[in-house]
C-alpha cells in the first residue's frame, strides 16, 4: 500500500486536472481517505470472528448480487468509460462480490464435507452458485472479473475435493464460453487481435507503451518521479497499468521487489489456511489468498503483454478505493484466521528420518 500511493503521487501530477490530477493532488488525498477506511476494514475483519461469515453467507452473497444489478439502472448506478460497475453513491460491489461468493462456497463445501465428491453436493449446487455472479457478471459485461472468478471458484473445489474430471468439464466448458463472449462484442475481439499481432501496427496502445516503460527503466530505474510514459503516453498510468510504471522509474530491481511482496502474501496465506481449525477457515483463507494471487498475476500478465488487454487493478497499488477496501477486507479475514489457528510446538511436530541408503546385514 506504501508502494502504491508512492506511486500514484508519482503519476498524478501529469493528469488532468478534471482526472484527479495536477497540483492538487485530488486523487492522493482521495486515496488517503480510503487507505484509512481501509485498515479500518483490516481491523474490523481480523477483530470479528470469521465463522459470523459463515451464518451469513446468504445474505452477503444476495445483497452484492442485488448491487451489482443496480449498477445496470441509471437511477442506482452511473457509467465509467462506457462500463456500468459502479453504484451512484460510489463503490464497486463486484470487488465485494468475489468475496461473498468465496465465503459461499467455502461454507457450502464446510457443510457437505462427506459429500464432496458426489456430482449433486460436489459440482452441481457449488456451479449454480458460480452461475449467479457469473450472469451478474455478464450484465455488466465484466469479462476479465468473470474469468478471475471462475478461475478462484475452481481453485476452492478443487481444494474441497470435487472430482477433478468433473473440474475438467466445467473449465472446458468456460473456456467456450469466454470464447463466445470475446466474439460476441468487437471490442473484445479487436483486443484479442492486437494481442495475437505482438509487434505490428495494430498491437494494444497500452501494452506497447508499457514495454518501452519495462524497457527504458532497465536495472536501476529512471528514478522516482523521472517517469516518461506517464506524460500522456500510457492511459490509465496510475490506475490498471501502474506496475510498468514501476519498472520504469524503479527498475527490475523495484519490479523484483514487488513481485517478491505478492510471493511472500500468498505463502503467508496459505500457511495460515493450512493451521485453520476448522474446514471452512481453511478453504476460505485459500480462496481469499488465491483471489489476491491471480488478480496480481492477471495484472501484470496484462501490462508485460502475456495476456490480452482486459482492466483489472494490481491489488493494494493501483488507484481505486473498492479494490483497496476490499483488499484490505481479505487481510484483516486471514489475519482473524490466523488468531483462531492451531499450531503444533516442537515436540508435536513429526521426527522425519533419512533411510540409509546401505543396512549393513546382521
Amino acid at each position: 500500500m506504501g508502494l502504491g500511493m508512492t506511486m500514484l503521487a508519482s503519476t498524478n501530477f501529469y493528469l488532468e486536472a478534471d482526472k484527479g490530477g495536477g497540483e492538487t493532488y485530488k486523487n492522493v488525498w482521495s486515496q488517503v481517505r480510503w487507505l484509512l477506511l481501509g485498515i479500518g476494514f483490516l481491523i474490523l475483519g481480523a477483530n470479528v470472528n470469521y465463522q459470523r461469515l459463515h451464518h451469513a453467507r446468504w445474505w452477503l452473497l444476495g445483497l452484492t448480487l442485488l448491487a451489482m444489478v443496480a449498477c445496470l439502472w441509471d437511477v442506482t448506478g452511473r457509467k465509467v468509460n462506457g462500463a456500468s460497475r459502479w453504484l451512484a453513491v460510489g463503490g464497486q460491489p463486484s470487488e465485494f462480490a468475489k468475496i461473498a461468493l468465496i465465503v459461499a462456497l467455502s461454507a457450502w463445501f464446510a457443510k457437505y464435507q462427506a459429500t464432496t465428491r458426489q456430482f449433486l453436493h460436489g459440482t452441481l449446487f457449488p456451479l449454480l452458485i458460480l452461475a449467479a455472479v457469473l450472469v451478474a457478471f455478464w450484465l455488466q459485461r465484466d469479462l476479465g472479473n468473470a474469468i478471475l472468478t471462475g478461475i478462484v471458484a475452481l481453485a476452492v473445489m478443487f481444494t474441497a475435493g470435487t472430482r477433478v474430471f468433473h473440474l475438467v468439464a466445467i473449465g472446458l466448458a468456460g473456456v467456450g464460453l469466454a470464447a463466445a463472449a470475446v466474439f460476441a462484442i468487437p471490442n473484445r475481439l479487436a483486443r484479442v487481435k492486437a494481442f495475437l499481432n505482438k509487434g505490428h501496427d495494430d498491437m494494444d496502445l497500452q501494452q506497447w507503451v508499457s514495454q518501452l516503460a519495462f524497457g527504458s527503466g532497465g536495472l536501476d530505474g529512471r528514478g522516482l518521479g523521472e517517469g516518461r510514459m506517464k506524460l500522456s503516453y500510457l492511459p490509465e498510468a496510475h490506475t490498471d497499468f501502474i506496475f510498468p510504471m514501476i519498472g520504469e522509474e524503479l527498475g527490475f530491481y523495484g519490479t523484483t521487489a514487488t513481485l517478491l511482496a505478492f510471493v511472500l502474501l500468498v505463502i503467508g496465506g496459505m500457511c495460515i489456511s493450512a493451521y485453520a481449525p476448522d474446514r471452512f477457515g481453511k478453504l476460505l483463507g485459500m480462496g481469499l489468498t488465491s483471489l489476491i494471487a491471480c488478480e496480481a498475476l492477471m495484472n501484470m500478465g496484462v501490462t508485460t503483454s502475456l495476456l490480452p488487454n482486459k482492466g483489472l487493478p494490481l491489488p493494494f497499488v493501483s488507484y481505486g478505493g473498492s479494490a483497496l477496501l476490499a483488499a484490505c477486507l481479505i487481510l484483516g479475514i486471514l489475519l482473524n484466521i490466523h488468531r483462531q489457528g492451531v499450531y503444533l510446538t516442537r515436540d508435536q511436530l513429526p521426527i522425519i528420518r533419512r533411510k540409509s541408503r546401505w543396512t549393513p546385514q546382521m
